[in-house]
């Protein structure tokens, strides 16, 4: 199969056919392709009733069984090292590689229960007992034992050991992409004309300060999908000036942007202003945002934040949670958790 899809990596293509991460929209056409079949042929209707979620992941452990205390312990352990980050600001993903040797892969196995404490290997297990000032593998069982038992860790476990919020999430995410499947076999130009207010915005529309389009030609964009030269070309308005800790206000920047091909009736720009993400994206730069589309792995979200909005780049851990990071301010953010309507996918860049 792998000599059949060369836009796939072998270590990627393995792990989407052992379930351990979601497959893109991209992919799944690429593997239907090569398959011969429909790509939504390859996405799981969880809510049917022939489906047995336990019996469809049961071939995927193969010999490799642990002992059901070594689970609870791993599950309990991933409780407890959320609820230690949750209740300190200073233990960023950056502080718990430099000073305590936790690489953020690392981190995020262990706060999912992705294998039982015994099985990793001498350094993570001292850097957590370190974290934990435990003196021992048995002094560290018990503090997080002893926190269970307090009650420490219950807000924490249903992050880690709900089937039905991971069930939930894979809904959402299957649901997803097969709107996105869709979307792509249509290519239909969304309705214009409909008036429709931006959620985000509710100061109405603004008022550009540039002159008119033709005396002020909107910059180049960074998309692939920029709209073809006989097209009527379609400006979007431009929001964005810093707030502290990397969030962006949402005020009318004045100014407009070329809409590409793929972009959405509610489609807006968004002016980055620092560079949060990296040197790779600086901060003079316009996003192409679309509120309709939800974000997907290896590419940049749009969150809403109370009274402002934050740019995250997007990954999937191993068992297809999706985390949004951000460098400047240096932040995890479970993308799963939040409201799909404070959620926005990033379309294109143009850069000033």
């Amino acid at each position: 199969m792998s000599d059949k899809l060369p836009t796939i990596t072998y270590i990627r293509l393995s792990k989407i056919e052992r379930g351990e991460i979601f497959s893109r929209a991209a992919e799944l056409r690429d593997i239907a392709t090569a398959l011969g079949i429909d790509p939504e042929e390859l996405l799981i209707d969880i809510d049917d009733p022939e489906f047995d979620i336990a019996a469809w992941a049961d071939p995927l452990h193969g010999n490799d069984r642990t002992d059901p205390e070594a689970e609870r312990f791993a599950v309990l352990l991933a409780a407890a090292l959320r609820n230690r980050r949750g209740s300190d600001d200073a233990l960023t993903i950056a502080a718990l590689e430099q000073e305590y040797g936790i690489a953020p892969v690392i981190l995020s196995r262990i706060e999912n229960a992705l294998k039982p404490y015994d099985r990793w290997n001498d350094d993570v297990r001292g850097s957590l007992r370190r974290l934990f000032a435990a003196s021992s593998d048995a002094d560290l069982i018990a503090i997080v034992q002893d926190a269970h038992q307090r009650g420490d860790l219950d807000a924490a476990l249903p992050l880690v050991a709900n089937p039905e919020l991971r069930i939930a999430k894979s809904r959402a995410r299957i649901a997803a992409l097969r709107d996105e499947l869709r979307q792509g076999q249509d290519a239909v130009s969304p309705p214009a004309g409909k008036g429709m207010p931006h959620p985000l915005f509710d100061r109405g529309p603004a008022k550009p300060k540039t002159a008119a389009p033709e005396a002020k030609p909107a910059p180049e964009s960074a998309s692939l999908e920029a709209a073809p030269p006989e097209a009527a070309q379609r400006l979007l308005p431009v929001y964005g000036s810093p707030l502290p800790e990397g969030l962006i206000a949402r005020t009318p920047a004045g100014d407009q942007v070329e809409a590409p091909r793929n972009a959405g009736p509610r489609a807006y720009g968004l002016r980055l202003g620092r560079p949060t993400l990296g040197a790779g994206l600086p901060g003079r730069s316009i996003l192409i945002v679309d509120p309709d589309r939800f974000p997907s792995a290896g590419g940049l979200a749009v969150v809403t934040e109370g009274e402002g909005l934050r740019v995250l780049s997007v990954t999937l851990d191993r068992h297809g949670r999706m985390l949004g990071y951000s460098e400047n301010p240096d932040l995890e953010v479970a993308i799963d958790e939040r409201d799909p309507a404070d959620l926005a996918t990033v379309l294109a860049a143009v850069f000033e």
